[in-house]
Protein backbone atom coordinates (compact mmCIF):
# COMPACT_ATOMS: atom_id res chain seq x y z
CA UNK A 1 0.00 0.00 0.00
CA UNK A 2 1.29 3.42 -0.89
CA UNK A 3 2.02 5.92 1.85
CA UNK A 4 -0.87 8.20 2.69
CA UNK A 5 -3.26 9.24 5.43
CA UNK A 6 -4.70 6.50 7.58
CA UNK A 7 -8.33 5.46 7.23
CA UNK A 8 -10.38 7.05 10.01
CA UNK A 9 -12.53 4.49 11.83
CA UNK A 10 -15.12 4.88 14.55
CA UNK A 11 -16.19 2.10 16.90
CA UNK A 12 -19.71 2.03 18.29
CA UNK A 13 -20.02 -0.36 21.23
CA UNK A 14 -17.61 -0.43 24.15
CA UNK A 15 -18.02 -4.00 25.40
CA UNK A 16 -15.57 -6.89 25.01
CA UNK A 17 -15.73 -6.94 21.21
CA UNK A 18 -15.49 -3.17 20.81
CA UNK A 19 -12.62 -2.81 23.29
CA UNK A 20 -10.60 -5.63 21.76
CA UNK A 21 -11.28 -4.17 18.31
CA UNK A 22 -10.03 -0.78 19.50
CA UNK A 23 -6.66 -2.19 20.51
CA UNK A 24 -6.32 -4.11 17.25
CA UNK A 25 -7.21 -1.07 15.15
CA UNK A 26 -4.67 1.03 17.04
CA UNK A 27 -1.99 -1.51 16.14
CA UNK A 28 -2.81 -1.27 12.43
CA UNK A 29 -0.47 0.75 10.23
CA UNK A 30 -3.35 1.86 7.97
CA UNK A 31 -6.16 2.61 10.44
CA UNK A 32 -6.66 5.28 13.08
CA UNK A 33 -9.51 5.14 15.58
CA UNK A 34 -10.95 8.64 15.77
CA UNK A 35 -13.98 7.82 17.94
CA UNK A 36 -14.88 5.19 20.53
CA UNK A 37 -18.56 5.66 21.38
CA UNK A 38 -20.86 4.01 23.85
CA UNK A 39 -23.37 5.00 26.50
CA UNK A 40 -21.45 4.87 29.77
CA UNK A 41 -18.24 6.73 30.55
CA UNK A 42 -17.69 4.49 33.57
CA UNK A 43 -17.58 1.24 31.56
CA UNK A 44 -14.26 -0.60 31.57
CA UNK A 45 -13.96 -0.26 27.80
CA UNK A 46 -14.50 3.48 27.88
CA UNK A 47 -11.97 3.87 30.67
CA UNK A 48 -9.39 1.90 28.71
CA UNK A 49 -9.98 3.97 25.58
CA UNK A 50 -9.61 7.17 27.57
CA UNK A 51 -6.37 5.88 29.09
CA UNK A 52 -5.10 5.12 25.58
CA UNK A 53 -5.83 8.69 24.51
CA UNK A 54 -8.67 7.86 22.11
CA UNK A 55 -11.50 10.30 21.51
CA UNK A 56 -14.49 8.93 23.48
CA UNK A 57 -18.20 9.76 23.65
CA UNK A 58 -21.17 8.54 25.66
CA UNK A 59 -23.60 9.55 22.90
CA UNK A 60 -23.27 6.43 20.76
CA UNK A 61 -24.17 6.95 17.11
CA UNK A 62 -25.28 10.51 17.88
CA UNK A 63 -21.60 11.42 18.12
CA UNK A 64 -21.22 10.54 14.42
CA UNK A 65 -24.45 12.30 13.48
CA UNK A 66 -23.17 15.47 15.14
CA UNK A 67 -19.80 15.27 13.35
CA UNK A 68 -19.95 13.09 10.21
CA UNK A 69 -16.34 14.00 9.35
CA UNK A 70 -15.07 12.15 12.40
CA UNK A 71 -14.73 8.89 10.46
CA UNK A 72 -14.68 7.18 7.07
CA UNK A 73 -15.68 3.72 8.27
CA UNK A 74 -17.85 2.67 11.22
CA UNK A 75 -17.36 -0.57 13.13
CA UNK A 76 -20.66 -1.50 14.79
CA UNK A 77 -19.97 -3.71 17.83
CA UNK A 78 -23.33 -3.26 19.56
CA UNK A 79 -26.25 -5.67 19.04
CA UNK A 80 -28.36 -6.86 16.14
CA UNK A 81 -31.42 -4.70 17.02
CA UNK A 82 -29.20 -1.66 17.60
CA UNK A 83 -27.42 -2.18 14.29
CA UNK A 84 -30.73 -2.12 12.42
CA UNK A 85 -31.34 1.37 13.82
CA UNK A 86 -27.75 2.48 13.22
CA UNK A 87 -27.76 1.33 9.59
CA UNK A 88 -30.81 3.43 8.76
CA UNK A 89 -28.82 6.51 9.81
CA UNK A 90 -25.40 5.52 8.49
CA UNK A 91 -26.78 4.53 5.08
CA UNK A 92 -28.22 8.03 4.68
CA UNK A 93 -24.83 9.44 5.68
CA UNK A 94 -23.17 7.20 3.04
CA UNK A 95 -20.86 5.68 5.61
CA UNK A 96 -19.20 2.33 5.03
CA UNK A 97 -20.15 0.08 7.94
CA UNK A 98 -18.42 -3.09 9.09
CA UNK A 99 -21.02 -4.87 11.18
CA UNK A 100 -19.83 -7.15 13.99
CA UNK A 101 -23.37 -8.03 15.07
CA UNK A 102 -25.47 -10.92 13.68
CA UNK A 103 -27.95 -8.49 12.12
CA UNK A 104 -27.71 -10.01 8.59
CA UNK A 105 -28.36 -6.65 6.89
CA UNK A 106 -25.15 -6.43 4.87
CA UNK A 107 -23.13 -8.68 2.61
CA UNK A 108 -21.82 -11.63 4.69
CA UNK A 109 -18.04 -11.49 4.60
CA UNK A 110 -15.37 -14.06 5.38
CA UNK A 111 -12.02 -12.50 4.44
CA UNK A 112 -10.40 -15.78 3.37
CA UNK A 113 -13.23 -16.28 0.87
CA UNK A 114 -14.77 -13.02 -0.34
CA UNK A 115 -13.19 -9.90 1.19
CA UNK A 116 -12.42 -8.38 -2.20
CA UNK A 117 -15.92 -8.81 -3.62
CA UNK A 118 -17.49 -7.39 -0.45
CA UNK A 119 -15.32 -4.28 -0.66
CA UNK A 120 -15.82 -3.93 -4.41
CA UNK A 121 -19.61 -4.27 -4.21
CA UNK A 122 -19.90 -0.80 -2.69
CA UNK A 123 -23.04 -1.69 -0.77
CA UNK A 124 -21.78 0.07 2.30
CA UNK A 125 -22.69 -2.61 4.83
CA UNK A 126 -20.28 -5.50 5.33
CA UNK A 127 -21.45 -8.12 7.82
CA UNK A 128 -18.85 -10.19 9.69
CA UNK A 129 -21.52 -12.82 10.56
CA UNK A 130 -20.45 -14.31 13.94
CA UNK A 131 -17.33 -15.54 15.71
CA UNK A 132 -18.40 -19.15 15.14
CA UNK A 133 -19.15 -18.34 11.52
CA UNK A 134 -15.70 -16.86 10.95
CA UNK A 135 -14.12 -19.96 12.50
CA UNK A 136 -16.22 -22.57 10.70
CA UNK A 137 -17.42 -21.20 7.36
CA UNK A 138 -13.99 -21.15 5.63
CA UNK A 139 -13.51 -24.84 6.53
CA UNK A 140 -17.03 -25.76 5.43
CA UNK A 141 -16.48 -23.79 2.21
CA UNK A 142 -13.23 -25.66 1.52
CA UNK A 143 -15.00 -28.99 1.96
CA UNK A 144 -17.87 -27.85 -0.26
CA UNK A 145 -15.46 -27.25 -3.14
CA UNK A 146 -14.66 -30.96 -3.18
CA UNK A 147 -18.18 -32.18 -3.84
CA UNK A 148 -21.11 -30.97 -5.89
CA UNK A 149 -23.71 -31.45 -3.19
CA UNK A 150 -23.53 -31.41 0.61
CA UNK A 151 -26.52 -32.80 2.45
CA UNK A 152 -25.85 -31.34 5.90
CA UNK A 153 -23.41 -29.03 7.69
CA UNK A 154 -23.35 -28.64 11.47
CA UNK A 155 -20.99 -26.43 13.47
CA UNK A 156 -20.64 -26.35 17.24
CA UNK A 157 -18.58 -23.60 18.85
CA UNK A 158 -17.55 -23.57 22.48
CA UNK A 159 -16.25 -20.34 24.03
CA UNK A 160 -15.32 -19.31 27.54
CA UNK A 161 -18.33 -17.89 29.34
CA UNK A 162 -16.14 -15.07 30.64
CA UNK A 163 -15.53 -13.88 27.07
CA UNK A 164 -19.24 -13.47 26.26
CA UNK A 165 -20.56 -10.01 27.10
CA UNK A 166 -24.20 -8.95 27.50
CA UNK A 167 -24.76 -8.28 23.77
CA UNK A 168 -23.46 -11.73 22.82
CA UNK A 169 -25.78 -13.36 25.34
CA UNK A 170 -28.72 -11.22 24.24
CA UNK A 171 -28.14 -12.11 20.57
CA UNK A 172 -27.97 -15.92 20.84
CA UNK A 173 -30.99 -16.47 18.57
CA UNK A 174 -29.61 -14.01 16.02
CA UNK A 175 -26.21 -15.70 16.29
CA UNK A 176 -27.68 -19.07 15.38
CA UNK A 177 -29.76 -17.66 12.52
CA UNK A 178 -26.90 -15.63 11.02
CA UNK A 179 -24.41 -18.51 11.24
CA UNK A 180 -26.79 -21.00 9.67
CA UNK A 181 -27.76 -18.63 6.87
CA UNK A 182 -24.13 -17.93 6.02
CA UNK A 183 -23.26 -21.63 6.09
CA UNK A 184 -26.00 -22.30 3.54
CA UNK A 185 -24.84 -19.41 1.37
CA UNK A 186 -21.18 -20.40 1.27
CA UNK A 187 -21.54 -24.20 1.04
CA UNK A 188 -24.81 -24.75 -0.92
CA UNK A 189 -25.67 -27.39 1.70
CA UNK A 190 -29.30 -28.51 1.88
CA UNK A 191 -29.42 -28.09 5.65
CA UNK A 192 -27.28 -26.33 8.25
CA UNK A 193 -27.22 -26.15 12.02
CA UNK A 194 -25.21 -23.90 14.36
CA UNK A 195 -24.66 -24.37 18.09
CA UNK A 196 -22.97 -21.99 20.56
CA UNK A 197 -21.85 -23.23 23.97
CA UNK A 198 -20.84 -20.77 26.71
CA UNK A 199 -18.53 -22.91 28.81
CA UNK A 200 -18.16 -21.80 32.47
CA UNK A 201 -15.09 -23.98 33.09
CA UNK A 202 -12.28 -22.57 35.21
CA UNK A 203 -9.63 -22.00 34.07
CA UNK A 204 -11.43 -20.72 30.94
CA UNK A 205 -11.22 -22.86 27.81
CA UNK A 206 -9.90 -21.74 24.44
CA UNK A 207 -12.42 -21.23 21.65
CA UNK A 208 -13.00 -24.47 19.74
CA UNK A 209 -15.29 -25.11 16.79
CA UNK A 210 -16.15 -28.52 15.33
CA UNK A 211 -17.52 -28.84 11.80
CA UNK A 212 -19.56 -31.86 10.75
CA UNK A 213 -20.27 -32.42 7.05
CA UNK A 214 -22.43 -35.14 5.55
CA UNK A 215 -21.39 -35.34 1.93
CA UNK A 216 -21.60 -38.47 -0.20
CA UNK A 217 -18.29 -40.30 -0.40
CA UNK A 218 -15.63 -37.71 0.50
CA UNK A 219 -11.94 -38.19 -0.21
CA UNK A 220 -10.37 -37.73 3.24
CA UNK A 221 -6.90 -37.07 1.84
CA UNK A 222 -8.14 -34.29 -0.43
CA UNK A 223 -10.28 -32.91 2.39
CA UNK A 224 -7.26 -32.65 4.65
CA UNK A 225 -5.29 -30.84 1.96
CA UNK A 226 -8.13 -28.37 1.34
CA UNK A 227 -8.65 -27.67 5.05
CA UNK A 228 -4.92 -27.20 5.67
CA UNK A 229 -4.69 -24.75 2.77
CA UNK A 230 -7.69 -22.77 4.03
CA UNK A 231 -6.22 -22.66 7.54
CA UNK A 232 -3.09 -21.04 6.06
CA UNK A 233 -5.24 -18.33 4.48
CA UNK A 234 -6.96 -17.62 7.79
CA UNK A 235 -3.69 -17.52 9.73
CA UNK A 236 -2.63 -14.55 7.57
CA UNK A 237 -5.04 -12.40 9.58
CA UNK A 238 -5.79 -14.62 12.62
CA UNK A 239 -2.41 -15.98 13.78
CA UNK A 240 -3.97 -18.04 16.59
CA UNK A 241 -6.11 -20.14 14.23
CA UNK A 242 -5.22 -23.84 14.21
CA UNK A 243 -6.72 -27.10 12.94
CA UNK A 244 -6.39 -29.48 15.89
CA UNK A 245 -8.39 -32.38 14.42
CA UNK A 246 -7.93 -32.77 10.65
CA UNK A 247 -10.90 -34.07 8.62
CA UNK A 248 -11.80 -37.57 9.76
CA UNK A 249 -14.54 -39.81 8.44
CA UNK A 250 -16.83 -40.99 11.22
CA UNK A 251 -20.30 -42.53 10.88
CA UNK A 252 -20.62 -41.21 7.34
CA UNK A 253 -19.62 -37.65 8.26
CA UNK A 254 -16.44 -35.66 7.84
CA UNK A 255 -15.51 -34.16 11.19
CA UNK A 256 -12.82 -31.55 11.83
CA UNK A 257 -12.07 -29.25 14.77
CA UNK A 258 -10.31 -25.88 14.92
CA UNK A 259 -9.04 -23.88 17.87
CA UNK A 260 -8.56 -20.13 18.07
CA UNK A 261 -6.20 -18.62 20.64
CA UNK A 262 -6.44 -14.88 21.06
CA UNK A 263 -3.66 -12.35 21.15
CA UNK A 264 -4.65 -11.31 24.67
CA UNK A 265 -5.34 -7.70 23.67
CA UNK A 266 -8.36 -7.08 25.91
CA UNK A 267 -9.12 -10.43 27.53
CA UNK A 268 -6.61 -13.28 28.00
CA UNK A 269 -5.71 -15.63 25.18
CA UNK A 270 -8.66 -17.94 25.82
CA UNK A 271 -10.92 -15.30 24.19
CA UNK A 272 -10.23 -16.45 20.64
CA UNK A 273 -13.83 -15.62 19.78
CA UNK A 274 -12.88 -11.94 20.00
CA UNK A 275 -9.83 -12.40 17.77
CA UNK A 276 -11.52 -14.43 15.05
CA UNK A 277 -14.18 -11.80 14.32
CA UNK A 278 -12.15 -8.68 15.14
CA UNK A 279 -9.10 -9.72 13.12
CA UNK A 280 -11.46 -10.43 10.23
CA UNK A 281 -13.05 -6.99 10.58
CA UNK A 282 -9.67 -5.24 10.75
CA UNK A 283 -8.51 -7.17 7.67
CA UNK A 284 -11.51 -5.85 5.72
CA UNK A 285 -10.94 -2.28 6.93
CA UNK A 286 -7.29 -2.49 5.93
CA UNK A 287 -8.33 -3.65 2.46
CA UNK A 288 -10.64 -0.63 2.21
CA UNK A 289 -7.74 1.58 3.31
CA UNK A 290 -5.41 0.01 0.76
CA UNK A 291 -7.85 0.56 -2.08
CA UNK A 292 -8.51 4.14 -1.00
CA UNK A 293 -4.82 5.03 -1.06
CA UNK A 294 -3.86 3.20 -4.25
CA UNK A 295 -4.92 3.57 -7.87
CA UNK A 296 -4.09 -0.07 -8.50
CA UNK A 297 -6.16 -3.10 -7.55
CA UNK A 298 -5.11 -4.45 -4.16
CA UNK A 299 -5.68 -8.14 -3.54
CA UNK A 300 -6.41 -9.64 -0.15
CA UNK A 301 -3.30 -11.46 1.12
CA UNK A 302 -3.42 -15.22 0.83
CA UNK A 303 -1.66 -17.88 2.83
CA UNK A 304 1.17 -20.07 1.66
CA UNK A 305 -1.18 -22.27 -0.31
CA UNK A 306 -4.09 -21.20 -2.52
CA UNK A 307 -6.66 -23.96 -2.53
Amino acid sequence: MSAGPKLKVAIIGTGNIGTDLLIKSMRSSSLVCTLFAGRNFSSSGMKKANYLGVNISDRGIDAIIEDPSVCDVVFDATSAPAHARHWEVLREMRKTVIDLTPAKLGEPCVPAINAESCVESGGGNINMITCGGQASIPIAYALAQLQQEIEYIEVASSIASRSAGPATRFNIDEYVDATESALLKFTRARYAKAILILNPAHPPIDMQTTIYAKMGTPDVTEARKAVAAMAERIKVYVPGYEVIVPPTLEAGRLITTVRVRGNGDHLPQYAGNLDIINCAAVAVAELIAARASSSTVVRFPRGKSNA
